[in-house]
């Protein structure tokens, strides 16, 4: 897990939840998980899936994506998943970022927070806004 001994950049703090997202992405959870001090994976993945794949399909019974029990063996949805903006609090401790799938902003968010620590500072995270 990233520490800093002191209140971290925006910056600095953006970069580690661009190279999380990237290994989310690339289906490379484990890793992801060792840079921030994180909350069960599975419902994030849980949330991100409900909000960008399953919420595409709805209405299109033609999809040929996963049904809800497959998602978690077949990670490939994640690489449709994209970073899109940084909203941070007036703190400058918690932030969130939207995502998109297919280029298209979906309904969910992953919120994050910066907190303090007895070795410094470390992300804390994600969790799911709606």
């Amino acid at each position: 897990m990233r520490t800093w001994t002191q209140h971290p950049a925006k910056a600095d703090v953006e970069a580690v939840i661009r190279r999380y997202f990237d290994l989310l992405r690339a289906g490379r959870i484990p890793e992801a998980e060792q840079l921030i001090d994180h909350n069960p994976v599975r419902h994030v993945l849980a949330s991100l899936w409900t909000g960008s794949v399953e919420a595409s399909a709805e209405g299109d019974e033609a999809s040929r994506s996963p049904a809800a029990d497959e998602w978690e063996q077949d990670l490939s949805w994640l690489g449709e998943l994209d970073l899109a903006e940084f909203h941070w609090g007036d703190t400058g401790s918690h932030f969130y970022v939207e995502i998109t799938y297919h280029a298209q902003m979906i309904e969910v968010a992953l919120s994050f927070w910066v907190k303090p620590v007895d070795a410094g500072w470390v992300i804390a995270g994600p969790g799911t806004l709606w």
